[in-house]
Order: C-alpha cells, then sequence, then structure tokens
C-alpha cells in the first residue's frame, strides 16, 4: 500500500508539472494595446491637421514707412519669436483684437490729427493691451506715462483726477512726445524704440555704438523686443485670417453712444450726481476712470467734461 501511494503522488506531480508547461507555451490571442484612461489624457491625433502652423513672413515689412531688414537672419528669427509668441497666446490676442473695436477708431482719429504715423497705435497695444493697467515702476494708462512726464505733456494728475486714465488725453499728450522725438531722432522707428528706454537712453546707446540705426543697435531685452512686438501686432492685425483670427464686426466690442455733461462746481458725492443725470456711479467711473475718488474738486474758472451713456 505504502509502495502504491508513491507512485499516485508521482504521477499527480507529473500531471500537474506537464499542465504548466503546455499553458506556458500555449498562444495567446492578440488583443489590442489599450491605454488607461490616465495614459489617454494629452494631444489626441486630428484629422484636422496639425495643431501649430509655420508661417511665412511677409516679403516686406515697413514701420512708418521705414523697411525692416527681413533679410537679416537675426532680424527674421527675432520678428519670428514675437509672432509665434503673440498668435499662439491665442486668448490674449483675440481679446485685444475684440477690445480694439472700442479704442482704434478714436485713437487712429488723433494720431492723423497730430501727423503721427498710423503704427503708433501698436504702441499703445504693447504698453497696455488697451487697458488702464498700472506697472510695476507705477507708469499708469494706455500710454504708460509716469507721473512727472503726463504732467510735462499737459495731463493732470492729483489724487482726485489722473488724466493718464483718459486715453483721448493721454494720446494727445503721447503724440506731443512722439514729435519731440522725431525731432530728435528723425527716425519713426527710433521714436517708438525710445518710447520703451526713454530719449536719453537711446541717445546713449547710439552714440557709444555709433549706429544711427535702432536695427544696428544692441540693446537691454526689453527694448530689443519692443520694435519685433509692434511689428508682430501689425502683422496679425493687418492679415488677422492667415493667423488664424476671424473676428465679424460684430464680435468687436464696442462703446455705447455717449452724452458728454460739464461740471463747473465742486461734487462732494459723484454717485449722487450721476444718479441726478440719470445714471449711476458704476457708469461714471467706468467711462471716466480718470476719476479717482468719489468725490470732485474744480476750481474757479475750471471746468471738466465727463461722459454718460445716453439715456
Amino acid at each position: 500500500m505504502k509502495n502504491y501511494h508513491i507512485y499516485v503522488l508521482y504521477g499527480l506531480v507529473a500531471v500537474l508539472f506537464g499542465l504548466v508547461v503546455f499553458y506556458r507555451n500555449k498562444p495567446t490571442e492578440h488583443v489590442p494595446y489599450q491605454k488607461s484612461a490616465e495614459a489617454q489624457i494629452g494631444p489626441q491625433p486630428s484629422s484636422a491637421g496639425p495643431r501649430v502652423k509655420i508661417f511665412d513672413l511677409p516679403e516686406k515689412l515697413d514701420f512708418a514707412g521705414e523697411m525692416v531688414p527681413l533679410k537679416e537672419m537675426d532680424i527674421k528669427e527675432r520678428l519670428e519669436r514675437e509672432i509665434y509668441v503673440n498668435v499662439y497666446w491665442e486668448s490674449n490676442m483675440l481679446l485685444m483684437m475684440k477690445r480694439a473695436g472700442k479704442f482704434l477708431p478714436t485713437i487712429e482719429k488723433i494720431l492723423v490729427e497730430h501727423g503721427i504715423p498710423d503704427d503708433f497705435k501698436y504702441v499703445a497695444m504693447i504698453e497696455s493691451g488697451l487697458m488702464n493697467v498700472v506697472s510695476p515702476a507705477g507708469a499708469r494708462g494706455f500710454w504708460q506715462f509716469m507721473e512727472g512726464t503726463a504732467k510735462d505733456y499737459g495731463l493732470e494728475v492729483n489724487k482726485e483726477v489722473d488724466e493718464r486714465y483718459h486715453f483721448e488725453k493721454a494720446t494727445v499728450a503721447a503724440c506731443k512726445y512722439l514729435k519731440k522725438s522725431y525731432a530728435r531722432f528723425g527716425k519713426w522707428t527710433n521714436v517708438a524704440a525710445s518710447y520703451n528706454m526713454g530719449q536719453a537712453g537711446l541717445s546713449r546707446r547710439i552714440n557709444d555704438q555709433h549706429q544711427p540705426n535702432y536695427y544696428d543697435l544692441l540693446l537691454n531685452e526689453e527694448t530689443s523686443r519692443y520694435m519685433f512686438r509692434i511689428l508682430a501686432f501689425k502683422i496679425v492685425f493687418e492679415n488677422p485670417k492667415k493667423y488664424g483670427f476671424e473676428l465679424s464686426k460684430d464680435d468687436l466690442y464696442r462703446l455705447p453712444e455717449l452724452r458728454t455733461l460739464g461740471i463747473k462746481n465742486s461734487v462732494k458725492d459723484l454717485a449722487d450726481w450721476a444718479i441726478k443725470h440719470g445714471s449711476n456711479y458704476k457708469e461714471l467711473k467706468t467711462y471716466n476712470p480718470w476719476l479717482r475718488r468719489s468725490e470732485l474738486t474744480v476750481r474757479k474758472g475750471n471746468e471738466y467734461f465727463v461722459q454718460l451713456p445716453v439715456e
């Protein structure tokens, strides 16, 4: 009996061993690899084509009638950098185009009236995004004036009134600055560059490097990119569909029809004043951001003009 049990045990072991070998070597049906949900996160192939396009530069390009030396590889590379950075920051460019519908017509009109090339509207765009922003250095408004410079060019700046936020008056002040700069440099490209680094700063670089042209100067990072950012905006705004921006007139933001009211006497409560004139404090501050407080002191013989939506 003992020997019989041993034979049975050996037999079972042999059968189990055979089954293990069989299933190890058995060919398995091929199942396509299935990614987990986590692995599938990310860009997926699209039948619509590549997400990123390569754009051809225009054959010719000018700023305010002054030609850009596109045949120089350094110039081409710097320009392409700003085109791709801004075109593929789609939300910023899209909102800039929509916002331009509110303000560019007035800015363009003021530039023409003061003999400033139309291309300088792009300076306001890259300075502020056509918003009343404040820089870390304290420059304010569409044209980013510092307080001292604003006063030098006729803008009122105090605790109650800051006309750097008055985009029409600030545009007039910018025109005065640009004219003075052109009298100094004689080239609109240099004028635009000086708006970023200052007239004295650009003059020093020109004198130190013995080069009168912006494109031949070695400048700080911000100013060396400055003109190319302007040019990138010009290229995209003049050819929006080429860069994927297809907006109709109805897509653009617009100012409402506004009425102008004069204020000849001091107002202690602008909220109450606005209500008495068929509006409210929110609208008063929205369309007159240069009013910085809830009251307004009017000196004898002076008058302020505010704009409110037509009732």
